[in-house]
């Protein structure tokens, strides 16, 4: 429980800012038929009656509402909630919730993924706060929870090394301890030493994967709370997968970004990172935003990085190279494919992305961005381009097709589109919003103290969207070639503002070639280094000043 009385440290007093944001937020929305406020998804409502309650109940936490009605609301939907679960022993998805509860919640067909997370929440909801509780609520969670232990919905072994597999093993290690199952908790260690040591080795197959990132972090940052100092090894290892976790996210932060690429992500994290909370808690070195599309438990549940992650994530003076290695679990597969993630971070943006490309669940990757910090407006902060894949929809920037080979090499990436005569031509980017000079096939932009310069083989206009700038191109086979330069860094050449970048820069354009072999070749602004990419039908090559691009320092 986060005590607000005399608060000492910085991730405290973000703790509970967070929790009295969500609580003023939850007292004063209208709650719906049914006594929720929202029929989306069950777990909203568990999660801000939650941030309601400990708001009311805290004496210390200034608040602008009635403690006892506020208390009384956030009563009666934590009631709701837990009596949508299905309590009826041997039928099918029994201990579960629905998910969308429109319109009628009672009716509202059951499904699998509330409780992985809730289920582990609510146990350290209970007790964190059930000293408060009305004897009706106290009761009704202790029924709740017995029929998640004997759902067991977590008795499943490890094969993917997924973020489902990760809440199975928290709840194997939380319900086993809270109804002294000793063979479900010895399960939950083996399967906790299992993952760690897997990723470890092999790196996260989830690359990048948001919001499911957070539910590792939040279910082994519970799993902690709950077993604390009952097992020494159990807490040593629980401590090592949250170090390793917090050292992956800082690998891949810049003030509230996560650049690089991303297997999946919701439209709230692509094309502007939304999903900030447990960032701004740990971090606190960006504005937070006004829209919270993902609140949790990040203002409950915390784990203080490790200060090695913390130092890297927050000194970002020098530009420095990542080069990571994961191995991709395909099932069936004998050897499953090395997958190669290049960024290149600097003070001001990053940019980065994966090499090759795998198919991922529902085709929700990035493939590779540039990246600025999280301004707190709400808007985007990634820069990219792609061809339009598999459920793919006018104004989602996120479901790319196969069609796409690219160089990455610190300030500039490069991205070929051989695509046949069979597929559609046209060429999607988003661009943050900024101020943009168009010219013929370039653009040239300056957004948050960075200049980029745009270069594409074929002819595009300019669509506004609500938080970003879509490109809209079509001809492919085709490329595009983009160069970031900070404001300040360019400044120090000379270059005073974006008309004078323009001009300087528009005298760079790459040479492309579309015919039969796709092909671009640029030479670098920032140390004038020769790129060339090649995208034939069988064959793809990366060049850097001559030599062909290695892969040989990337590791897990």
């Amino acid at each position: 429980m986060i005590h607000t009385q005399g608060l000492k440290s910085p991730y405290q007093k973000r703790q509970a800012e967070i929790i009295s944001l969500i609580a003023h937020n939850a007292e004063s929305r209208t709650l719906l038929e049914g006594s929720l406020w929202f029929h989306n998804d069950v777990r909203n409502n568990f999660y801000y009656a939650s941030y309601l309650f400990a708001a009311a109940i805290d004496p210390d936490l200034p608040v602008e509402f009635d403690r006892e009605r506020a208390k009384g609301t956030a009563e009666r939907v934590l009631l709701e909630v837990l009596s949508l679960q299905n309590q009826q022993l041997g039928t099918k998805l029994y201990g579960h919730w629905p998910l969308g509860l429109h319109p009628v919640p009672q009716d509202a067909p059951l499904n699998e993924l509330p409780v992985e997370i809730m289920g582990s929440l609510m146990a350290y909801f209970c007790k964190e706060y059930g000293a408060h509780f009305s004897v009706q609520l106290k009761t009704a969670f202790d029924h709740t929870l017995e029929h998640v232990y004997n759902s067991g919905f977590f008795r499943k072994p490890v094969v993917y090394y997924n973020h489902h597999e990760a809440k199975y093993t928290a709840a194997k290690l939380i319900f086993g301890t809270l109804f002294d199952d000793q063979d479900l908790r010895e399960d939950g260690l083996n399967s906790l030493k299992t993952t760690l040591q897997y990723i470890k080795s092999n790196g996260m197959p989830e690359y990048g994967a948001l919001p499911w990132f957070w539910h590792w972090v939040q279910a082994f940052t519970c799993a902690l709370e709950i077993t604390g100092d009952s097992d020494v090894e159990l807490k040593d290892l629980l401590c090592e997968m949250l170090d390793y976790l917090w050292n992956e996210r800082a690998s891949f932060y810049l003030k509230g970004a996560w650049f690089g690429a991303h297997s999946r992500g919701w439209p709230h994290d692509i094309p502007g990172d939304g999903n900030v909370l447990h960032d701004y808690i740990q971090f606190g070195d960006f504005v937070l935003p006004k829209e919270m599309p993902r609140t949790e438990y990040a203002g409950f549940l915390f784990y203080e990085a490790p200060e090695s992650a913390r130092a890297s994530a927050l000194n970002r003076r020098e530009p420095i190279e990542v080069k990571k290695l994961t191995h991709k679990i395909v099932p069936g597969a004998s050897d499953f494919p090395k997958l190669h993630s290049y960024a290149y971070v600097t003070a001001d943006y990053a940019a980065g992305g994966i090499w090759e490309r795998v198919d991922e669940f529902d085709n929700e990757q990035l493939r590779w961005s540039f990246s600025l910090p999280v301004s707190g407006e709400d808007e985007a902060n990634q820069l990219f381009f792609f061809h339009p894949g598999d459920y793919y929809y006018e104004g989602d920037p996120r479901h790319q097709s196969g069609h796409m080979e690219v160089l990455y090499h610190r300030n500039v990436i490069m991205a070929l589109f051989p695509v046949s005569s069979e597929d559609q031509d046209n060429l999607v980017g988003v661009l943050p919003k900024g101020k943009w000079i168009m010219h013929d096939r370039s653009l040239f932009g300056q957004a948050s103290g960075v200049y980029f310069a745009i270069y594409l083989s074929v002819p595009y206009e300019l669509i506004q969207r609500n938080k970003y700038i879509e490109v809209a191109a079509k001809g492919l086979p085709g490329g595009v070639v983009v160069e970031a330069i900070r404001s300040a860094e360019a400044e120090e050449q000379g270059i005073l503002g974006l008309e004078q970048f323009a001009d300087v820069m528009k005298e760079r354009s790459p040479e492309f070639n579309s015919s039969s072999t796709v092909k671009a070749t640029y030479t670098s602004w920032v140390g004038n280094h020769k790129l060339i990419c090649t995208a034939e039908s069988e064959t793809t090559s990366a060049e850097v000043d001559g030599e062909a691009v290695s892969f040989e320092n990337y590791t897990v």
